[in-house]
């Protein structure tokens, strides 16, 4: 049984340079690259704001993939814009500008509909909003969230109130470093854990991504390791992490069986898409997956993994 998964985060347009080329008004955002990735495996709900210059048929070719868009709202002005240039080493980049237009007041509103989605990824806005979003929806199965340094900077008293709230969380290593207090990736995850997580997932980017759970020994956490998918040409960085977290969770909810094995194969999926985004700019590497395609990297990232 296919279960659903709903995703609140940003949608915006972005102008992108790397080695590889440029793109104008290339669609992006975290919510747009999770929803496409989780809805190569389940049924995706949106919740988002655009501008008015948001296209129809953006929206039609969100909807033709099996995500519900009836959680988006399209507020007078102009969408959130995000400028950036990659350096020839594409782990690097500069951010050029940063134009958050009508994403600057967004307040989710969870469409009734929605409220009973079994699993909910809460994507990177202000924990303040994350936490409104949660006391909106009616006990879901499985929630989790990412965050980034600005809200560990300006807000970790709010964040760690949410943190308190969902069963998984998503962060990088520098992340990590500020939310605990600790340069030592063990005793960083170790504090996490004892903030009453049971499952954080740490991403690295071309070096994969770890998986630290607690199962019944609530003092010892064990880890999981996942490289990333091996790309002979990453075109377009942007989006790799939102991607990867909609293959976790579309895949998850896929399962709808919520145990370490799941998991662990989720972080595998995750991998798995965030190596198809890198691959052309914007979405369109995403757009031209198949289930063949997932299930053929899946058999060689496996074989990486396992002895």
């Amino acid at each position: 049984m296919n279960n659903s998964v709903l995703v609140i985060g940003s949608i915006a347009y972005d102008e992108v340079e790397t080695p590889f080329g440029k793109r104008e008004k290339a669609l992006g955002g975290s919510a747009v690259f999770f929803s496409i990735a989780a809805s190569l495996f389940t049924k995706v709900k949106l919740v988002g704001v655009a501008g008015e210059d948001f296209s129809n048929s953006t929206i039609l070719m969100l909807k033709e993939k099996g995500i519900n868009t009836d959680g988006l709202e399209i507020a007078p002005g102009k969408t959130f814009r995000w400028g950036g240039k990659y350096h020839d080493d594409i782990n690097f980049r500069d951010t050029l500008y940063t134009d958050l237009n009508v994403f600057a007041d967004f307040k989710p509103s969870i469409p009734d509909h929605y409220k009973d989605t079994p699993y909910v990824f809460l994507g990177n806005i202000q924990p303040s909003l994350q936490m409104d979003v949660i006391n909106q929806l009616n006990k879901p199965k499985f929630t989790a969230l990412d965050t980034m340094n600005l809200w560990i900077n300006t807000a970790k008293d709010e964040l760690q109130e949410v943190i308190q709230k969902i069963d998984l969380l998503m962060i990088n290593d520098s992340e990590l470093r500020e939310l605990s207090g600790e340069l030592n990736l063990l005793k960083g995850l170790k504090y996490l854990h004892q903030q009453g997580l049971t499952y954080i997932v740490v991403k690295k980017g071309e070096h994969g991504a770890y998986l630290s759970y607690i199962l019944n020994d609530k003092e010892h956490s064990e880890l999981f390791y996942v490289p990333s998918f091996p790309v002979w040409e990453p075109k377009d960085p942007t989006g790799a992490g939102d991607s990867f977290a909609g293959g976790f969770m579309g895949y998850l909810a896929s399962q709808d069986n919520i145990n370490i094995k799941t998991i662990k194969n989720a972080l595998i999926h995750g991998s798995i898409m965030g190596a198809f985004c890198v691959e052309d700019f914007s979405i369109d590497a995403l757009t031209n997956i198949d289930k063949n395609k997932i299930s053929h990297r899946y058999n060689i990232l496996k074989n990486l993994v396992l002895v």
